[in-house]
Parts: structure tokens; sequence; C-alpha cells
């Protein structure tokens, strides 16, 4: 009885009838609004497991966004192309777009690219093996939204990366990896080549996924390369000590030429001719024009008018004085006899 009661309820639901215990479009909003994001990410997973068309409609509005698919990839050689960094990483999924950043005036690669694909699932199928060889580098991929704050930007980051010095020009990448990777999983790691020539520098970096790995690295006694003996430091503290060393080559002194006459500190004297220049120098005569005479500064008072005045005569009392000059002597008897003589 209750299978027919069943069937009846089915076939109702079919021909696009509604029963009682059905729930409208609204009613469903209502009951899931207020559900936590976790508890509502486990509803749609289980319901997209059991009913395809649920599972192709969540993959639609999840991969119609394209942030969600896109990856960085850093880390590249030299030599990749786009068309060899898309076989890469075909094997997650399809790709609708893959491409080498290149430098716009050299036209050589910049050493990273951009993946797109086509489904959000194969973003995070690549992303569940970051790491990926490619033309002999360890090339890293994250989300291009985190750009390089992704996983490699970790706090401990300092403490995981090493610095290989003293590496043979023959060593290869493939090579420096397969030897450290005996102490552990590396998330990222390289020769360094020169980006003109392609060729080795001597030098490499290895980032390890643990503080633990790149601890045994370094207090590893057995450090043979190539045969040679390597360097075996964290990064961070190498690149200090390069900062130092790369400092004092601005003071370093220099032997000067020096006139006859002139014996440097240290050396015996030797009367040598100068070099680039000579003694006595000659010294051009002072150019005198080139200073102009200063202004002349206004005058702070305005200048009175001058006055005339009138001449004066001065009047003189005839004593009787000769017109022509006499002698002393003389002078004195005129002037006794004037004296006594006036009296009579």
């Amino acid at each position: 009885m209750e299978d027919v009661k069943k069937r009846k309820v089915g076939e109702a639901v079919g021909n696009g009838e509604t029963s009682s215990s059905s729930s409208s479009e609204e009613e469903m909003r209502l009951l899931l609004d207020p559900l936590p994001k976790p508890q509502l990410v486990h509803l749609l997973s289980k319901l997209g497991s059991q009913y395809p068309s649920i599972a192709e409609e969540i993959r639609s509005i999840a991969s119609a966004d394209p942030v969600h698919r896109k990856l960085f990839v850093r880390g590249l050689a030299w030599n990749t192309t786009s068309e060899t960094l898309c076989a890469a990483f075909q094997v997650h999924g399809e790709i609708e777009e893959g491409a080498v950043i290149s430098d716009k005036t050299t036209g050589k690669s910049r050493g990273y690219g951009f993946i797109t694909f086509k489904h959000m699932e194969s973003a995070h199928n690549a992303l569940k093996a970051p790491s990926k060889m490619i033309d002999g580098r360890l090339a890293v991929c994250n989300l291009a939204c985190e750009g390089l704050s992704g996983a490699s930007t970790t706090p401990d980051l300092a403490q995981r990366k090493l610095y290989i010095g003293g590496l043979s020009p023959n060593i290869t990448s493939e090579e420096l990896l397969k030897y450290f990777e005996r102490h552990g999983d590396i998330e990222e790691g390289s020769v360094a080549y020169d980006k003109d020539t392609n060729v080795s520098r001597g030098f490499g970096f290895v980032t390890y996924k643990t503080v633990e790995a790149a601890k045994k690295a370094i207090d590893d006694p057995n450090k043979i390369l190539g045969g040679r003996n390597i360097i075996v430091k964290l990064a961070d503290s190498h690149k200090g000590k390069s900062l130092q060393t790369q400092l004092p080559t601005a003071v370093v002194p220099m032997a000067l030429p020096m006139a006859a006459g002139y014996p440097q500190p240290g050396n015996a004297h030797v009367s040598t001719t100068p070099v680039a220049y000579t003694y006595p120098q000659t010294v051009a005569s002072y150019p005198v024009s080139s200073y102009p005479s200063p202004p002349t500064a206004p005058t702070p008072y305005q200048a009175q008018p001058q006055i005339s005045y009138a001449p004066v005569t001065l009047k003189k009392e005839s004593l009787g004085l000769p017109s022509t000059p006499m002698g002393i002597g003389c002078h004195l008897v005129w002037c006794v006899w004037k004296l006594f003589g006036g009296i009579r």
C-alpha cells in the first residue's frame, strides 16, 4: 500500500504537480541562509556526488571566474617557451591559455609565466604538486591571484632556503636537486644560470618544505658534488655577507702618480716624470671683467640746494704802515719814532 502511494506521488511530481510535502525555492533559501559556510560546502559536495546534474551546475559556476583556474609559474629556465610550458601542465586538464612572459626590449624570457585551465578542478589538481621539473629546472606554481604571497613566502622561508656555492659548471639543476633530496622534500631549487649565455654561474638555491630537512643539509659533513667541495648555508646569511664584502671596495687604496720632489710614503724617492700632469701648472689670468662693479646705492636723503651769500669785505685800519715790507729791526725803530714823535 505504501509503495502505491509513493508511486502516485512520483507520478504527480513528474507531471508538474506539487505535493504538500514539497518545499518552494524561497523556503529552501530561508532554511540555508543561517547555515555556516562549512555546512553548506558539505551539503553541496554530498549532493554533487549523488546527482551528476548538481555536480555539473557546481562545476560551471565555480569555473566562471578565471581567477580560480589561473596559475602563476615561476623559476622557469631561460630557454623555456610557451609550448613547453603548456606541455608540462596539460596532464592536469584542458588548458585555455598559457604563455611565458618575455622582456619587451630583448624578447628573452623573464623566468615566469601563466597557465589558465578551462576548469577549476584542473588547476587544483596541478596545485597538489606545485613543484614541476620543466627544461631541467624545478618550477613552482600557485594561484595567480596570490602572486608571490603564496606558500613559498611563509615566515620560516629564511630557515628553509639554502645557498649552494662552489658548484662545477657541469652540474645541472636536476643533479643538484637529486643530490639534496636525500635530506627531505624539496619545494623549489635550481642552478643559477646567466641570462644571456645560459651558462652556470657556479652557485644555486634549494628550498626545502621543512626546516628540519634544511638543517640536515647544512649539518651534513659530506658536501662533495661533482668532485668538488660545495658550500651549503642559509641563503639569507650569504646575502648579508656578500653585501659586507662589497662595501669596502669603494675605499680601496690606490697609488697615485706624483711629481718629482714629492715621494710617496713607504717608497724610496725616485725622481720620475709625472704621469698625466706636470708641475708647476700654469694658472690662467684672473678675468677682471667677469665681476662687474656693484651698482651705486641710491641717496637716502634729498640733496639740499646750495645757498649763496653776499661777499663781506673786511675794513682795515690805516696805521700808517709802509706799503713795502721792512725788516724786524727797522720796524721796531719806526714804531718807537712814531710813538714819541707823535706826542710832540
